[in-house]
């Protein structure tokens, strides 16, 4: 395989990226269930525990079949180095945990994952990091924010679940102005749609439970960047614990060699859906960055190669017509997860966004009216007629 990860093509490192064969010399990934390694000798044993050797320690840090796994998703998202995580939330923590101290501070877009803002407001906040909440699109917001203790800026673009989309060069260049990091999380996306270090932004978060995966098997996150920041996330995930399984690693490289053919499929289906939604007499507002009326319209086309799978809208109505359109749909999936082959449906403003205040819906568009769509790889006219029986029942 060449080398210089520059010179190949993203489907070449979704496929090739990473593999280091065993002495079996396997064509597919190795899979290690293993907790441990054993050394030749004491010295050598020393020498790999104090990171002066090249090797593997222990299974709750370095693996090598997670190792081929990061290796693959940084050099597809153009980053220098790349570690995996148990989950997508446990990517977020690990990094906020290894890159920022009590006292310093993060700004946050509103429109990002309940969880995430669980996770700074309820639990990181306890541990001394202060963190201010603008809305994803205006800059001059993120501009007002600033404090000289600023650190970090931290986004979804697009957002989950109304595809707000963030100007990722612009705010890149504000936070390096203030000598504070650009945290992406790029989940919605994945490199084969956008790769948000091309534009200037520090970190990259994945919830590789997702679209890399892309059947809905596994749980696991991972976190791209320079050496040196992934080295300082790699340090506190070797004392905490919170690593990539190496099943789950296999898992997600099988989902990376058909990532961009997927993501794809799933851009157009969504795409297709959204054009119709539109036009429904029964929904009040569609969001999806592909339609021409969408705010983030134009920035997602100069930063996005397509604009996802993940398409909301909200109905004539409140949560109980919502609710009614969602229990009469017969094919799609009530579940949380996106990312799947299977078309999936939700309620965000009671599960994913449940765990906010009122208020914090309420800044962040939430609405008991609103209803979220991640469309599959099903035909699109199968979920169209399956949305059109929920229609039917408010």
């Amino acid at each position: 395989m060449n080398k210089d990860n520059k010179k190949l093509g993203l489907d070449t490192l979704a496929i090739r990226g990473g593999i280091s064969r065993s002495h079996e010399q396997e064509h597919s990934e190795a899979l290690f269930l293993t907790s441990s390694y054993v050394f030749d000798n004491a010295e050598q044993a020393a020498l790999t525990f104090a990171n002066e050797r090249d090797g593997n320690v222990y299974s709750r840090y370095t693996n090598p079949t997670v190792r081929v796994f990061e290796e693959r998703i940084a050099a597809m998202e153009g980053a220098e180095e790349g570690i995996g995580t148990a989950s997508g939330m446990a990517a977020i923590l690990c990094t906020c945990m290894a890159l920022f101290n009590a006292g310093d501070h993060i700004i946050c877009s509103k429109d990002v994952f309940g969880a995430t803002i669980s996770l700074f407001t309820k639990h990181l906040s306890r541990f001394g990091l202060e963190v201010s909440y603008v809305a994803l699109d205006d800059l001059d917001a993120w501009r007002a924010a600033i404090q000289p203790n600023t650190k970090g800026l931290f986004i979804e673009s697009p957002s989950n679940p109304r595809a707000v989309v963030g100007d990722i060069r612009a705010l890149a260049d504000l936070a390096h102005e203030h000598e504070a990091l650009l945290l992406v999380d790029n989940c919605f996306c994945t490199p084969a749609l956008q790769k948000p270090i091309e534009f200037g932004a520090d970190i990259v978060i994945h919830s590789a439970t997702k679209y890399i995966d892309g059947q809905g098997r596994a749980l696991g996150g991972a976190v791209v960047g320079s050496k040196e920041h992934i080295d300082a996330v790699r340090m506190f995930i070797r004392a905490a614990g919170p690593y990539m399984s190496p099943f789950n690693a296999w898992v997600f490289l099988k989902g990376l060699e058909t990532l961009r053919l997927r993501v794809e499929a799933h851009s157009a289906g969504a795409m297709a859906l959204a054009l119709w939604l539109n036009e429904h007499p029964k929904v009040a507002k569609v969001y999806y960055a592909g339609l021409p009326d969408h705010p983030g319209h134009e920035l997602a086309k100069a930063q996005q190669k397509a604009f996802g799978g993940v398409v909301a809208f909200e109905i004539h109505g409140g949560r109980e017509q919502a609710w009614k359109v969602i229990d009469s749909t017969q094919l799609l999936s009530l579940t949380a997860n996106l990312g799947d082959a299977k078309t999936t449906i939700v309620h965000p403003a009671t599960t994913t966004h449940g765990s906010l205040t009122d208020e914090q819906r309420e800044q962040a568009g939430i609405r008991d009216s609103l209803i979220r769509v991640a469309v599959g790889l099903e035909d699109i006219e199968d979920i169209k007629a399956d949305l059109e029986l929920g229609f039917s029942a408010i």
